[in-house]
């Protein structure tokens, strides 16, 4: 008994490291994924320098900050890069910690159905935040099926939804916009 509690133990040490190098790497590279060619993409907060290749590789027409504006560096170098490539810059405040209203998402959606594309969207690590947006793109812009736009909202980009965790806000959210829009919900966890 105590070798299999022993080997257990081991396994779930491994698979915490394993994963926590994993949520390091996304951070590494910027966690930047196409989410829809040609239309959608994310990413963490990024450099100056990140964003000017994204902006040139990808065409981006439109940078939404789900930061919010801000006195900081960052959010400077971000607005100036932005308008030196000619790209509008947009900012939606989130918190991770707490849920859009149904108000604050249908904004959301309008900013998001409405903004130039391509768009890049972006929060601090490119995990909560940015997973809620681009679901709620996929679903309701885009028309992807709800069980393939909800993948934005996973640990493949950095987001843990457990109910104990603080961005559990976003899968909450989501839920009680599939509810506000009659989406047939299927639990996220």
């Amino acid at each position: 008994m105590h070798k299999i509690w022993k080997q257990s133990a081991t396994l779930l040490g491994v698979s915490i490291l394993a994963m926590a190098a994993y949520l390091g790497l996304l951070q590494i590279n910027g966690n930047f994924h196409e989410v829809l060619p040609g239309e959608l993409y994310r990413s963490a907060q990024p450099t100056p320098h990140q964003l000017a290749d994204y902006i040139e590789r990808y065409g981006i027409k439109t940078v939404i900050n789900l930061r919010g504006p801000s006195q900081r560096a960052w959010y400077k170098d971000e607005v100036a890069t932005a308008e030196r490539l000619a790209a509008q810059h947009v900012d939606f405040q989130m918190s991770v910690r707490r849920q859009l209203t149904p108000e604050e998402s249908q904004r959301l959606i309008a900013l998001m159905r409405d903004a130039p594309k391509p768009i890049l969207i972006h929060c601090l690590a490119g995990a909560d935040r940015t997973g809620l947006a681009s679901v709620i793109y996929l679903q309701q812009i885009a028309h992807i099926d709800e069980d393939t736009a909800e993948w934005q909202l996973s640990p493949i980009y950095g987001h843990l939804n457990l109910p104990f965790l603080k961005a559990y806000a976003m899968d909450e959210t989501w839920e009680g916009l599939e509810q506000l829009l009659g989406i047939e919900s299927r639990d996220l966890g």
